[in-house]
């Protein structure tokens, strides 16, 4: 009888542990098939709100307005600067066409043309308030005088050249002298000051005149936003560097925003930056609202993902694979963080432009548009739930190591054209004429574009150049086009038959996605009551794919 009592007892305490394990086990079970359901499939399944995708979703509405907004304001103030400049250079520089030659505004060839348009800059300058039709005018200093017009000349301190002779004395040291003078007595300062303009061409390296002028930029009203007051730095160059007979003449222009000293305006602009400020706070909280649900997500991620490492080791002795350890790091979570950070940073230097305290227009758009980026390429994960949109997530994820690892290779080549194309042919033509030039113009003809102009315009003043030239684009084009190119695209379209025959036969399944999919088999108490538990349970594959016959919900 008593034996009979102890045996029962223990029959009892193994059922006992046995229904924990199974409890244990099952709970888990439902826990991971919970974490990678769809939000659809969240709510069926326990009446769960998706809140992360609702967020997401408003967030991309929030963004997407508050990036349409400040790029219609960036339009204005790009297209502003871009016509002050053409004005300037049609006001300063005589002769202008009102196109640029190469990289230069104007030639000019003769002494006469170089002292008249010398001359030309500086009655303009004069004149500016009878002349410009803009609301510009010449900058003042703190105590309300005009901000003077500098002329510096940079020449060599000695020389003396006879071409005819084949002799010449130079000095290789620079001087510099420079003057001022008040942009109302240009006349009177050109002749008390005659001998500055003495030039001697051939110790002359340049010229540069540098002055200072104010403006404001009114068509922001239009749009109910509050104009801006810039600064524009004019620099004007006598460029004589080559003395090759052709001084070039530059016109560059430094504007600099800044909020008006004193201003009144009357109608909706003021009301309408207050409005913008709000808004823009608002994308701030819906980001951080954002970035927090996908933190705790990741963290749920890996607490789930300890559970089931410690779940495995503790039944089968052995670790997790790695393919099963990466579907727990979800990196979509980890893209939206990312763009969520970069439209917090974006929101607030935007606000603070819209209060006038910043003017880079530039550092604000990288963020706002590499945010809105980053937030409509993750708008794909909702779309790979459902097996149809799902082609492109998969044949990227499956293509992009054989991918990254043939472009590295190519690349190798790539450099190597690119070099040889800038030293060789840089000097005959336009196109190879710096390296990011060389890159660019062999990126176009790898992609078949523009191919007969890049053979037309090489000067064919050298035979030897003209003939490398033909080598050098004939081998470039028959290799990239017909094998690179065509290996690239053999890579990408071998990853999407394998994808698309895993779709109609049923993904490889890994150890997680058996145990999400086939539950246990628990061993009879009866047969042994001394087994160790990492037998009782049967044994799941190793970290080999198999194929199986369902799709397979974690990869779609």
């Amino acid at each position: 009888m008593e034996l009979f009592s102890r045996y029962l007892d223990r029959s009892n305490s193994v059922s006992s542990v046995i229904t924990q394990d199974i409890i244990k086990e099952e709970n888990l079970r439902d826990d991971l098939r919970y974490y990678f359901m769809s939000p659809c499939e969240k709510y069926r399944a326990r009446r769960h709100i998706p809140w992360k995708m609702g967020v997401q979703i408003l967030k991309i509405i929030m963004v997407t307005t508050q990036l349409v907004l400040f790029g219609l304001n960036n339009q204005l103030v790009v297209s502003y600067k871009e016509e002050n400049t053409m004005a300037l250079k049609n006001l300063f520089l005589k002769g202008y066409s009102g196109v640029d030659e190469d990289d230069y505004s104007v030639a000019v060839y003769t002494k006469h043309d170089v002292y008249e348009s010398l001359f030309y800059v500086m009655d303009q300058y004069s004149q500016l308030d009878q002349l410009s039709v803009g609301p510009i005018s010449y900058a003042e200093d703190e105590n309300g005088r005009l901000l003077p017009l500098t002329m510096c000349k940079e020449y060599y301190r000695r020389g003396s050249v006879e071409p005819s002779d084949e002799t010449y004395d130079i000095d290789a040291q620079l001087e510099t002298v420079c003057m001022s003078h008040d942009p109302k007595t240009a006349n009177l300062w050109r002749t008390e000051n005659s001998s500055f303009f003495d030039l001697d061409f051939y110790r002359l390296v340049d010229i540069k005149i540098t002055f200072q002028l104010k403006g404001i930029n009114l068509q922001t009203v239009r749009s109910r936003e509050l104009p801006d007051c810039y600064s524009f730095f004019v620099t004007i160059t006598f460029d004589n560097q080559c003395h090759s007979g052709k001084v070039k003449l530059f016109l560059d222009i430094d504007a600099e925003s800044s909020a008006c000293r004193d201003w009144k305006i009357s109608g909706t602009a003021q009301k309408n930056t207050h409005y913008l400020l709000v808004f823009d706070a608002f994308v701030i909280l819906m980001c951080l609202t954002s970035a927090v649900l996908c933190t705790r997500s990741i963290i749920l991620a890996v607490r789930l993902l300890q559970r089931f490492s410690r779940f495995f080791h503790e039944n089968f002795n052995r670790k997790v694979c790695e393919d099963d350890q990466r579907e727990f790091l979800n990196g979509w979570y980890l893209l939206v963080i990312v763009s969520d950070l970069l439209a917090i940073i974006g929101s607030i230097l935007k606000m603070e432009i819209q209060a006038k305290n910043l003017t880079n227009y530039d550092v604000c758009s990288i963020f706002l548009g590499t945010s809105t980026l980053l937030v409509w390429v993750g708008v794909i994960r909702y779309l790979g739930y459902f097996q149809k949109y799902n082609v492109l997530i998969l044949t990227m994820k499956a293509a992009f190591p054989k991918v990254l690892r043939f472009c590295c290779c190519a690349g190798m080549i790539y450099l190597g054209y690119t070099f040889c194309g800038w030293i060789v042919l840089g000097p005959y033509h336009e196109k190879f004429e710096g390296l990011s030039l060389v890159a660019e113009c062999l990126f176009s003809l790898l992609n078949g574009d523009d191919m007969f102009t890049t053979f037309a315009q090489l000067k064919d003043k050298n035979t030897l150049v003209w003939l490398f030239s033909r080598a050098y684009l004939y081998s470039f084009i028959s290799l990239f086009i017909y094998m690179v190119l065509s290996l690239f695209i053999a890579l990408i379209t071998d990853a999407y038959e394998t994808i698309k025959s895993y779709q109609k036969n049923g993904f490889p399944q890994t150890d997680l996605q058996k145990f999400l999919h086939e539950p246990t088999e628990l061993p009879n108490i009866e047969e042994s009551d001394q087994t160790d538990v990492s037998v009782r349970h049967s044994v799941l594959c190793y970290c080999q794919r198999v194929p199986a016959n369902d799709d397979v919900i974690l990869l779609s």
